[in-house]
């Protein structure tokens, strides 16, 4: 479980003018649903991130288990608004983006296993984003993985 701690994938976008966070992406690794602890503390870092205002990208390629039968989403938005959520069985996956002001809004994509990455907004304050071009940046990092590599993922 610590080697998916130390996998963790965030990146952080801070304000030019103090230095302040202003959002954050991350992809949910298999180490954020490996325990109930895990998952909760997941669940209450993204809480706590929009409470303080911080809009979030959340990246959530793994499909829900027994302990997030909704996905990550579904959890966050229990936790923040008290409201399920369900999620389409033939589409189990999610990238979701919070924006974040006096409410949060979320702006949803579910999608499976070989469908094309959408472009999500990462917002940077309130009605102000930039899109995020998820399949290209995959592709551009796929093509970087050594050639024996890629026959071994593509086989």
């Amino acid at each position: 479980m610590e080697y998916y701690r130390r996998k963790q994938n965030t990146v952080t976008v801070r304000h030019v003018s103090g230095d302040q966070i202003v959002a954050m992406v991350e992809v949910v690794s298999p180490g954020n649903k490996a325990s109930r602890h895990a998952l909760r503390s997941f669940v209450e870092k993204a809480a706590d991130l929009l409470d303080k205002r911080i809009h979030l990208l959340i990246l959530d390629l793994l499909p829900p288990g027994r302990r997030d039968p909704h996905g990550i989403h579904g959890a966050i938005w229990e936790e923040i608004a008290g409201q399920e959520v369900q999620v389409p069985s033939d589409k189990p996956l999610t990238l979701v983006a919070y924006e974040t002001c006096l409410t949060v809004r979320t702006y949803i994509t579910h999608f499976a296993v070989g469908d094309v990455l959408v472009e999500m907004p990462l917002f940077l304050e309130p009605g102000a984003q930039v899109p995020v071009p998820l399949e290209e940046t995959y592709d551009a990092a796929f093509a970087a993985v050594p050639r024996r590599w890629r026959k071994v993922l593509e086989a």
